[in-house]
């Protein structure tokens, strides 16, 4: 008798328990719940405090971004890519929110497929994944506008092959440079060349130029001298 009531209470302990019940009390009823204590790890606070931490994590390999419609920090690419001109930043700009069709602050996959066939150079599907994670710093299969940036600083730096697509980009993409001197360029790497052609043919005229003054000095010269022996012929 004794065991089977006490057969009857852990089971009735068992059950009150897998419905969210406390342990009987005393007198055979069910006992208040008790208070919630500390939720285990990875749960509630401890989740926000791992994504945080997660994000500072992020911001911190990456430097922030620059991202039109993201909420990232935001870097300043005019003193990260000092060796572009202000004006030259700007042009790179609007042409990334250009094709910026989501106006999310990014260009993905697709974005990129339209750009480059915009551009006359168009790629496969796993020729555009590769010019993505050739500067995709944080492998989130997209480019940011500092990513973007980086493009161009590689192909300036010659990092990138002439037959990739990213050098395409960059050699195909329509940049105003008139800042640096160079008018009717239609890419800033078109307009390095020609100015480097300008500055060569500059001074190969500025040469020519003092070569025929000297020329002309000396043929000057030796016509005074010959028409002083002819006033000497006079004279006798």
């Amino acid at each position: 008798m004794a065991t089977d009531e006490l057969a009857s209470k852990l089971g009735r302990r068992l059950q009150l328990e897998e419905e969210g019940g406390g342990p009987e009390g005393q007198n055979g009823e069910a006992a208040e719940p008790e208070p919630d204590g500390p939720e285990p790890l990875g749960g509630g606070a401890d989740e926000e405090l791992s994504a945080k931490l997660q994000r500072r994590t992020e911001l911190g390999q990456g430097g922030g971004e620059l991202s039109p419609g993201g909420g990232r920090k935001v870097f300043n690419p005019y003193t990260e890519f000092r060796e572009f001109s202000r004006r030259q930043i700007r042009d790179m700009e609007r042409l990334f929110r250009q094709y910026d069709a989501g106006k999310d602050g990014f260009i993905d996959l697709m974005e990129l497929k339209l750009m480059m066939e915009k551009l006359g150079a168009s790629q496969t599907h796993l020729g555009l994944k590769n010019m993505i994670k050739e500067v995709d710093e944080d492998f989130d299969g997209k480019l940011s506008f500092r990513e973007f940036l980086l493009i161009f600083r590689k192909a300036a730096a010659g990092e990138l092959q002439e037959d990739s697509g990213l050098h395409a980009l960059a050699r195909l993409s329509e940049i105003d440079v008139s800042t640096e001197g160079v008018k009717g360029a239609k890419s800033f790497f078109e307009a390095k060349v020609q100015a480097i052609n300008e500055a060569s043919r500059f001074e190969e005229e500025i040469k020519a130029e003092q070569e025929e003054k000297k020329k002309q000095a000396e043929e000057m010269k030796q016509r005074k001298a010959a028409f002083k022996e002819l006033q000497s012929a006079f004279k006798q």
